[in-house]
């Protein structure tokens, strides 16, 4: 192969390839194919009305390609353009009218007609006329005037509208005086009544009589822009006449003029046209309408669309065809009248030019076609581009298309109301291009002689011809002038003129046309040749009279200087038609005969004088005009005669004159025609009679050689109607479309119509119907579908008013095949019975029928059951076929088959023999309820008759069949639900179908018995009352009987708040099954005074039962919670102080407040209660009167409702005025000498004020002497009045005054000077009060001469002066530090010679209370009562007690107690639970000291054990527990926690820990025939009690297993022990715990007496001496049912062995052991409690202390107190890493059970003393290194032993000892491990439970030995989350657990917290013998925080400030600790108050 050559081919390939691709893509897309012109998308309408406060906005959208631009335009075709604030054009197109003030109206633009127009490239279209229209609102005014009529006739009442807006308002309806509204009518209403408002708007009222003389009316309108409506301003009313005599019809307001009124309305609205005529006797009114284009008139037909009310005309949805000449005709029996209306009925013009876009060549004709419609058409107009162009008939055509001819075309009908349009585009076919000159000759001069070549070169498509001319002539090939042309390769054309030796005689315009069918080009320019001028010869040139002569003057020769025109010789112009131009142009405008016909001459000119001449004949032509003819008015008849004379008036003959016809030229003796040409210029046509053919234009053609003239008139001829086309009859065939065409001709146009004669006969005719399948149009009937009802005689007439019209009557019958009107028919037959089958086949007869019997034919030769028989009808044939006896076999198909000529046909019965069905069966049932049961069953045959139903029969079992209850359901449905049944109850149910025939047999019966349901039934006889502020009692009644629906099992009691959205809280009742006992409920914790809504419902077993009625009630009113605000006092007077206040809240009044009671006393004496004073009011404010004067006033105010007296508000202060002061209480005046008195007074009693100063008044007795007055400063009591005269007595008196003035004047003394002054003392007896620790100074101020020896004597005794007490100079007593013991009687005595004197104080020292008596008085188990006495040594007024108490694990709280009260309760306290009490009392020196601390507990126990067999049901693989069994202990119980595990397996399961109580609870799960151990933990408030029992499931079979053979006891204790495989059998646990414990028991014995002796305390601050003594307790029994402990068989431990740290211990009940080591690096592993995450609590973060706050109570003596140390174990001994940690309890196990329990001991070892500052008194723990103080807890005294009775315990364990001495809170040794904060107790296996350490003098309860608190998590409780702390702790409100420590090893489960417990420590027996209790291991390294006050006083050591604290409920606190709130700082309050925690009790059973 030739690889270029190849490669050539393939690129030629690729070539063609290409160039086809893009042929096809030219071809695809031609440059233009997708370019159109303009279209409207969305038009303007044509009429925009507006308000001028709305404004408007008309949008104008159109299409295009390019996007037309829109201007808007005036209908001038000017350009709109913005005018500001009242016309803009936005961005989009839009025409904006905006709102606009009515003074800126402006008519050119708010009152014209505007357009849209649109345009691109390819044209211009322009919208309808936008006839825009903005109204200003403006005041207008309706009227409604009179209307006079006379009696009996109609009246119509007009709405008379101003005309400035009748366009734009509408009258909605009228009201008459009474405000009756008469409505428009609505389309279907009647218009019948006596009132009718008309379309129009009028009221018209019809049969006036006499009483509508007093009615007035007013019209309501509405305008339609604004939407304003109104009533007439005026009230018109009907004047009734009465008719004097008889009346012919008037026509009111139009006399006796012609009567023609128009009217319009638009297309389906509501016409009404007015007869508006009154007569007496009252007339008849009847309407014609005139046949369109004559004088003949038809009755107006009355139907549902056109009605007549009286004389008034109304026609509904009015269409066009109601157009036309309405006559109505009045009459009475005294005359007529009529009245003419002309109706136009008007539809919106559109129009639609087809086509709307016409391609067409050049040349070729365009038709443009506007179809329009709509009514009335006045003008049809078109327009080219926007421009009009002169054309108004439908059909626009152009012969021939040009270029220019392309463009948009559009159609423009119009009325005087609206236009519209259309428009179309003309595009140019093929390729079009007039022709250009591309080149071509200029203008050359030249001289005579050489050859000229002229060349001109044109371009064109298609291609064009060019000719020359020279001089307006054109010029032809000769021997000089050549003409050739030739086409170039790209389609131009080059054409010359070649002229050979040119002359002068050859000069001249040259001009080259380039000519084509698509245009002209033409090119001149002057060819100058040198030479003589010459003038060409010019030919005669003939013009028509009135055209312009333009002619130029051919000249050659150049130059040539002048050419000028000339008549007669005379130079042109002559006048002012002619105008002469110097290139030799001549013109003559509006030529004439007379005055242009001549000889017009040229002459041209050269410069040197040469001239030529030429001459021109101008004839002018005259064209002929036509006298104007016309035929008159009338319209001709057939026969008239007819002649029209032609007359051309002017014109030059010859002429010729003849006549046309519709354009056809008429001759003489065709058609009956004559024609005669009368002369020259007449002619005559004559028509002896006319006829049809003559009617249409004539026109009169006049010809000359100027011109020709027409002129044309109408001819009319009225032609009554004759046939084109008469009907004749027709036969169809049946379903074919027929179509009988009635065509007949006339003037006017007859109208053809088409009726159907009545029967079968002709005769009677009535309308054809209009339907889907029979049409006229234009005359012909069209039948679609033709049936054999169509057959009959139809007439067809035809009538236009002329003649009687034609008429044709023709009988069309419909040929048809057979037919059955039923095709299929069932039928049915009871089976045995006879029966007929029918067919009637309906056709041209004859007709035969056959029979087939499912498709096989039927012969009754062959069966004699059947009979076959056929009846001619006139309509066909009836055959039937007889069944003698129906049977089975009968139910099939039997078809009839029709023949005859014309076809067949065939129909079919069904034929159904029925019988009754057959039973029903395989009845099962589906489901049941309570009340309803599904069933199903199997459909039986249904006897060829549809089940019409089943019915189901129903009956209670004990019932018979015939007392039943049936269900209906239908045949067609197999499933059915029986409802209303009772439930639980058995009922029998079987089922029987039934169809017409009868009914079937009874099913078998099923039997079911229905389920339980909820009670359907209410409670009843709900009473709901109140029993205190926060309980109510319900009580109600059980729903009837036969609601129960099982049995009642209890209720739900709900309540809640009424009228809030809150959801009930339900409380449960168990049912009462006493017949006819109330149930009640009391309602606790309820809200104040508060409304709360009641609901109940009954339970059973399925559920819960309807709620009842809401029952509402109110609590017992409280007393308000909240005191009165904004109390505030005004000082009136001095004695008088307005007090106000501002009401409670209302949510805190709990009740109606009905007075406030105002407290008040002086503020000195308020702590009193007996000096108060109380006001009772019931207004907010009120005034205190009768008041202590200048005295601070204390008040308070408080609201008292029906529940007592609220809170009071906090006290206010106010001061009462000053006023003078009272008089001076004592006066004495002693003897100073003989010139001198020493006056000295006391102060007033009541000063009323400030006293200023004192005013001494003087007077010498007998004398008439004046008073003297001294004034003496306020502060001095005594005045010298010196200068007397001796021996004369003088008087005195004393005055007080303050601010306000002077007081009263004390009583006159009278003295008198002498020489002998005895010795006296000035001072009074008085009472001083000094508080205590200040100085106290007593006065004595003594006279005498001379001076006297003054002494004191103290109650009794000589003074002797010490550091204390000193004699003053003046004599006065100055006592410091003023102490208790000064209290007393000081008296002052003064002597000398003369006499001697005495007085005596009072000192009173005011000190703070010494410490009360506090004792209790009655304990219960939520409540303390103590009695309270002040210290009998108390001087102060006592002013009150705090009473402060704390729970053994909680913080201290306090109690405010009146010094009145001799009892006080402390309630809402924990049930069964430890606590300490004691009090201060106050005055107003303060705070004083408190009392003995009194150790008490509330009433309660822990849970009692029950007996096995009632709580323990066994079963094979469960058990069930009976907890209702349990024994509360007097404190309810909170829950269970129940844990199992095989009895060989060490590790407990927890099954759960939130048992309720009062449930019973199943164990599930378990093995048969196995032997489980069951531990029960039941927690109540008190703590808790742990059982444990044994018992062996059942077999499979029910039976039960062997008992245990190591038992001596009951079957559930283990008497034995059984040991490891490995151990030796002489190793009996039950010989070795005994021997051991005895010799552990006997050494710590020993310890203890040894320790105790050594250790006795010499002194306690408290009380003074007082003894100690030191005990060890071992006997603490334990109860009968206490067994040995046999969790654990590991030896080790029994014999007391503790596994080194890093060993897994033995496990605790649902806890771990915590290793010292693993507590040290505080790895102890928190789990994941299920409530919450508990983390481990390091002792040694500092935080834990921060919080740790000592009590503010304040402290004497010596407080040894913890120091903070290392928070580690301190191993001081070598080798001993298992060496037991500080604070830890341990058991000494291997107890027998046989022993005696209270042998075993538990021992503690003591923490650390690290940090302590000095020796402490006490004892050293045995672990303690040498030279480390121990502690010293020092307890208080008890009721029961002395004071100083001191407690120790003495452990023994592995030869070591340790000294425990109990703490000061608690006079309890059980509560060893209470004392430090810090301490955990962990449980180990000991054998006989707990042991317990001594009795405690106060609480003989060893049990509270249990630790404070455990930091790492409760050792019993941590995997049980928090508040279980460990098991047993009587945790106070608020304790917690802060983590829960667990040993990784241990799986036990976790249970989530118990709510917390109340205590109840009620169990005051020491030696309890139903319990015993254990204490567990403390915590290891130990910071020795805040503890306590060691040592000291022991008064104050156990004193705690009070943490006050709001007093949880248990419910709350429930709540608190599942979110986890309380938080570590309350742990950490707690126990930095010492609260120890409580053991736990454990039982095993």
């Amino acid at each position: 192969m030739n690889m270029p050559n190849e490669r050539l081919k393939w690129l030629m390939l690729y070539a063609a390839v290409a160039l086809i691709a893009c042929g096809q893509t030219l071809a695809a897309n031609p440059p233009d194919a997708d370019q159109k012109g303009p279209v409207f998308l969305k038009e303007p309408t044509n009429r925009i009305d507006f308000s001028n406060s709305t404004g408007a906005e008309i949008e104008c959208k159109s299409s295009g390609n390019p996007m037309p631009e829109i201007i808007w335009i005036r209908s001038d075709g000017t350009a709109v353009g913005d005018v500001p604030g009242l016309r803009q054009i936005s961005s989009d197109g839009k025409l904006v009218f905006p709102p606009f003030r009515a003074e800126d109206y402006r008519q050119e633009v708010h009152a014209q007609v505007y357009a849209c127009l649109a345009r691109n490239q390819f044209g211009s279209i322009i919208s309808r006329d936008v006839n825009v229209r903005a109204v200003v609102h403006q005041f207008y005014q309706t009227r409604v005037i009179d209307e006079f009529v006379l009696r009996g006739n109609s009246a119509t009442l007009k709405c008379l509208v101003p005309s400035f807006v009748a366009d734009f308002i509408d009258v909605e309806g009228w009201i008459d005086e009474e405000g009756v509204e008469i409505q428009r009518p609505l389309p279907d209403d009647s218009i019948d009544g006596k009132y009718l408002v008309l379309p129009s708007g009028e009221l018209h009222i019809r049969e006036v009589g006499p009483e509508d003389g007093y009615k007035s009316y007013q019209c309501r309108t509405k305008h339609r822009l604004t939407g304003e409506t109104r009533l007439s301003a005026t009230k018109g009313r009907l004047v009734i006449t009465e008719p004097v005599g008889s009346v012919s019809p008037q026509l009111s307001g139009n006399g006796n003029q012609e009567h023609i009124t128009l009217t319009r309305v638009p297309k389906m609205g509501s016409v009404t046209l007015m007869c508006p005529a009154q007569a007496y006797p009252v007339p008849f009114f009847r309407w014609y309408k005139f046949i369109e284009g004559t004088t003949r008139k038809q009755a107006v037909v009355l139907n549902d669309r056109v009605k007549q009310v009286s004389g008034t005309l109304i026609i509904k949805d009015a269409v066009v065809e109601d157009s036309g000449k309405y006559l109505c005709v009045v009459n009475n029996s005294v005359g007529g009248e009529s009245v003419e209306t002309v109706l136009t009925v008007t539809a919106p013009l559109s129009a639609k030019i087809d086509p709307p876009t016409q391609t067409v060549d050049f040349g070729r004709p365009a038709v443009f076609t506007c179809q329009y419609t709509g009514n009335p058409i006045k003008t049809v107009s078109w327009m080219k581009d926007g421009k009009a162009i002169g054309h108004s008939e439908p059909v626009l055509r152009i012969e021939s298309v040009k270029k220019e001819d392309k463009g948009m075309y559009q159609c423009f009908v119009r009325n005087d109301q609206e236009s519209a349009e259309a428009s179309a585009e003309l595009k140019l076919g093929g390729r079009f291009d007039p022709p250009v000159i591309r080149q071509a000759f200029q203008e050359e001069t030249m001289e005579p002689g050489p050859s000229v070549f002229l060349k001109c070169v044109a371009g064109g498509n298609p291609t064009p011809e060019i000719s020359w001319e020279l001089d307006g002539k054109k010029i032809a090939n000769n021997d000089r002038y050549q003409v050739g042309q030739y086409v170039t390769v790209n389609g131009d054309v080059v054409s010359y003129l070649n002229i050979t030796s040119v002359h002068a005689n050859d000069g001249g315009l040259y001009k080259c046309i380039a000519k084509s069918k698509v245009g002209v080009a033409e090119h001149s320019a002057k060819l100058n040749v040198y030479g003589l001028p010459y003038i060409r010869q010019m030919e005669k040139k003939a013009i028509v009279a009135g055209e312009t002569l333009i002619v130029t003057c051919p000249v050659a020769g150049y130059p040539i200087d002048s050419i000028v025109w000339e008549r007669d010789n005379r130079a042109l112009p002559i006048n002012r038609k002619q105008k002469v131009f110097p290139n030799g142009t001549l013109i003559i405008e509006n030529v004439e005969r007379n005055s242009d016909q001549a000889t017009y001459t040229c002459v041209a000119k050269n410069q040197e004088g040469y001239s030529a001449r030429g001459s021109l004949e101008v004839q002018v032509m005259v064209p002929p005009h036509v006298l104007p003819f016309n035929f008159g008015s009338e319209i001709f008849n057939m026969g008239d005669a007819l002649s029209i004379t032609c007359v051309v008036l002017k014109g030059d003959l010859p002429l010729q004159i003849h006549f046309t016809l519709n354009g056809e030229p008429v001759e003489t003796g065709v058609n009956g025609f004559t024609v005669m040409q009368l002369n020259k210029r007449t002619s005559y046509l004559n028509v002896d009679a006319l006829e049809a053919k003559h009617r249409g234009s004539y026109s009169c053609v006049a010809q000359n050689q100027a011109g020709r003239a027409i002129y044309s008139a109408d001819l009319q001829v009225n032609v009554p109607p004759r046939w084109i086309l008469e009907p004749t009859d027709k036969a169809f065939a049946q379903g074919s479309d027929a179509k009988v065409e009635c065509k007949a001709d006339g003037f006017p146009k007859p109208q053809v119509t088409w009726k159907k004669a009545v029967g079968d006969t002709p005769g009677e005719y009535k309308d054809l119907k209009k339907s889907d399948n029979i049409r006229v149009e234009e005359g012909t009937l069209h039948v679609d579908n033709i049936q054999k009802t169509n057959e009959g005689y139809y007439l067809c007439e035809a009538i236009n008013g002329i003649g009687s019209g034609l008429s044709a009557v023709i009988m069309i019958s419909v040929q048809a095949p057979p037919e059955f009107t039923e095709k299929l028919r069932n039928q049915t037959a009871r089976r045995g019975e006879p029966a007929v089958l029918q067919c009637e086949a309906k056709g041209e007869k004859p007709i035969g029928i056959l029979w087939n019997m499912n498709n096989m034919r039927l012969d009754p030769k062959n069966d004699n059951r059947y009979t076959i028989r056929e009846e001619i009808l006139s309509t066909g044939v009836m055959s039937s076929l007889s069944i003698k006896r129906t049977e089975r076999s009968d139910s099939a198909l039997f078809t009839c088959v029709a023949t005859n000529a014309f076809g067949s046909d065939d129909a079919s019965i069904n034929m159904i023999v029925q019988e009754v069905p057959e039973m029903p069966y395989a009845l099962k049932v589906l489901d049941k309820s309570g009340r309803s049961v599904q069933l199903s069953w199997a459909q039986p045959y249904d006897g060829n008759s549809p089940l019409d139903r089943y019915i189901i029969e129903f009956k209670r079992s004990r019932a018979s069949w015939t007392e039943i209850d049936r269900v209906i359901v239908p045949g067609h449905t197999t499933e059915a639900q029986v409802q209303k049944l009772s439930p639980a109850t058995t009922y029998n149910i079987r089922i029987v179908a039934e169809n017409a025939i009868g009914t079937s047999q009874s099913s078998e019966a099923v039997t079911i018995i229905t389920a339980e349901e909820a009670p359907s039934g209410k409670p009843q006889n709900i009473k709901v009352e109140p029993v205190n502020q926060t309980t109510m009692r319900v009580t109600w009644k059980p729903p009837p009987r036969t609601e129960w629906n099982g049995e009642i099992l209890g209720y739900y009691v709900g309540y809640k708040l009424s009228n809030t959205n809150s959801s009930y809280v339900f409380e449960t009742i168990n049912f009462i099954t006493e017949e006819g006992k109330e149930h009640n409920l009391e309602l606790q914790n309820l809200r104040v005074y508060t409304q709360y809504s009641v609901v109940i419902q009954a339970f059973n077993k399925i559920g819960a039962g309807p709620l009842s009625e809401e029952e509402k009630q109110f609590t017992a009113e409280g007393t308000p919670s909240q005191p009165p605000s904004d109390t505030a006092c005004t000082t009136l007077t001095s004695q008088t102080i307005r007090v106000g206040w501002v009401s409670p809240p209302l949510e805190s009044a709990n009740g109606v407040i009905k007075t406030y009671k105002v407290v008040y006393a002086p503020s000195d004496e308020w702590y009193d209660e007996t000096k108060r004073h109380y006001k009772k009011t019931a207004s907010s404010d009120t005034v205190l009167h009768g008041l202590k004067k200048y005295t601070n006033y204390t008040m308070q105010v408080l609201a008292t409702t029906a529940g007592g007296d609220g809170v009071r508000s906090v006290p206010i202060h106010c001061q009462t005025e000053p006023d003078v002061p009272e008089a001076p209480t004592d006066v004495k005046a002693l003897v100073m000498g003989n010139a001198a008195i020493l006056v000295s007074w006391r102060p007033p009693a009541q000063p009323n004020g400030i006293i200023t100063q004192y005013t001494v008044y003087s007077k010498a007795e007998g004398a008439e002497t004046e008073t003297k007055t001294q004034k003496v400063p306020h502060y001095q009591m005594s005045f010298e009045a010196t200068e007397l005269e001796k021996n004369k007595p003088y008087e005195f008196w004393v005055t007080a005054s303050t601010t306000i003035g002077e007081g009263q004047q004390s009583k006159s003394i009278v003295a008198m000077p002498s020489d002998q002054v005895p010795a006296k003392i000035a001072s009074f007896d008085d009472t001083f009060t000094a508080t205590f620790k200040e100085d106290a100074k007593m006065p004595c101020l003594a006279v005498g001469a001379p001076q006297p020896e003054i002494t004191w004597k103290i109650k009794g005794v000589e003074f002797s002066a010490n550091d204390r007490m000193r004699l003053l100079p003046d004599g006065s007593l100055l006592i410091k530090s003023v102490n208790r013991q000064d209290a007393g009687d000081y008296s002052c005595h003064a002597e000398n010679s003369i006499a001697k004197d005495s007085i005596t104080h009072k000192l009173i020292v005011l000190a703070p209370p010494q410490s009360p008596h506090v004792t209790l008085s009655a304990t219960t188990t939520d409540a303390l009562t103590v009695k309270l006495k002040p210290h009998e040594g108390d001087t102060a007024p006592l002013h009150g007690y705090t009473l402060h108490y704390k729970p053994e694990f909680g913080e201290w709280e306090t109690s405010e107690v009146s010094v009145d009260s001799q009892k006080h309760n402390i309630e809402s306290l924990l049930c069964g639970s430890r606590y300490q009490v004691y009090a201060t009392g106050f005055n107003n020196i303060g705070a004083g000291e408190a009392s003995d601390i009194l150790n008490t507990r509330t009433k309660g126990q822990k849970p009692k054990l029950p007996e096995k067999p009632r709580f323990i049901e066994v079963s094979s693989n469960s058990v069930s527990l009976h907890f209702k069994a349990w024994k509360d202990g007097g404190c309810p119980m909170s829950h269970f926690v129940v844990e199992s595990k095989k009895r060989d397996q060490i590790e407990w399961n927890q099954i759960s820990n939130n048992v309720k109580p009062d449930n019973n609870y199943v164990v599930l799960d378990l093995e048969p025939a196995t032997w489980y151990n069951l531990r029960i933990t039941a927690h109540n408030s008190a703590g808790f009690t742990v059982a444990e029992y044994d018992f062996a499931t059942l077999t499979v079979t029910g039976g039960t297993i062997a008992p245990l053979d190591d038992g001596t006891g009951q079957g559930n204790v283990h008497t034995r022990i059984r040991l490891p495989a490995w151990m030796p059998e002489w190793l009996d646990l039950n010989f070795m715990v005994p021997l051991i414990a005895t010799v552990v028991v006997v050494a710590v014995g020993i310890c203890v007496v040894c320790v105790a002796l050594s250790r006795r305390r010499a002194d306690d601050m408290r009380g003074g001496q007082k003894d100690v003594y030191y005990d060890v307790v071992y006997n603490q029994t334990m109860g009968p049912g206490a067994t040995l402990d046999k969790r654990r068989p590991d030896l080790r431990d029994e014999l007391g062995y503790i596994a080194p740290p890093n060993r897994k211990l033995p496990p605790v009940p649902g806890s771990n052991y915590n290793t010292c080591d693993r507590i040290k690096r505080g790895t102890v592993i928190s789990r994941g409690g299920l409530r919450s995450n508990h983390s481990t609590w390091d002792p040694r973060r500092p935080n834990l202390y921060e919080e740790l706050k000592a009590p503010p109570v304040p402290m004497h003596g010596n407080h040894y107190g913890h120091a903070h140390g290392t928070a580690e174990c301190h191993y001081r001994h070598p080798g001993m890493e298992d060496e037991i940690c500080p604070y830890a309890t341990f058991h000494l196990l291997g107890f027998r059970e046989e022993m005696d329990p209270t042998k075993a001991m538990n021992f503690q070892t003591f923490p650390h003393q690290n940090g302590h500052a000095g020796p402490v008194p006490g004892h050293a723990g045995t672990m303690l290194p040498p030279g480390h103080p121990g502690h010293v807890h020092s307890r208080s005294g008890s009721q029961s032993m002395p004071r100083a009775n001191r407690y120790q315990r003495k452990n023994s364990q592995g030869g070591q000892s340790s000294i425990y001495t109990p703490a000061p809170e608690y006079d309890d040794p059980a509560n060893c491990a209470e004392e430090d904060q810090y301490r955990r107790y962990t449980r180990v296996n000991s054998q006989g439970g707990s042991l317990y350490s001594g009795p405690g003098p106060e609480y003989d309860d060893p049990a509270n030995c249990a630790p404070e608190e455990d930091q790492y998590g409760s050792q019993y409780g941590g995997p049980y989350g928090q508040p279980y702390d460990h098991y047993g702790s009587r945790g106070s409100m608020g304790r917690r657990s802060i983590g829960s420590a667990r040993n990784p090893g241990n799986g036990s489960p976790e249970p989530p917290p118990p709510p917390p417990r109340n205590h109840d420590m009620s169990n005051s027996s020491f030696n309890d013998s139903k319990e015993s209790n254990e204490i567990s291991e403390a915590e290891c390294d130990r910071d020795h925080g805040p503890r306590g006050n060691y040592g000291e006083d022991s008064n104050e050591a156990v004193k705690r400030s009070p943490q006050p604290k709001d007093q949880r409920t248990t419910e709350e606190m429930r709540k608190l600790i599942e979110r986890n709130e309380t938080g570590p700082k309350q742990l950490q309050l707690q126990q930095a108050n010492g609260a120890g925690f409580t053991a736990y009790d454990t039982m095993a059973v």
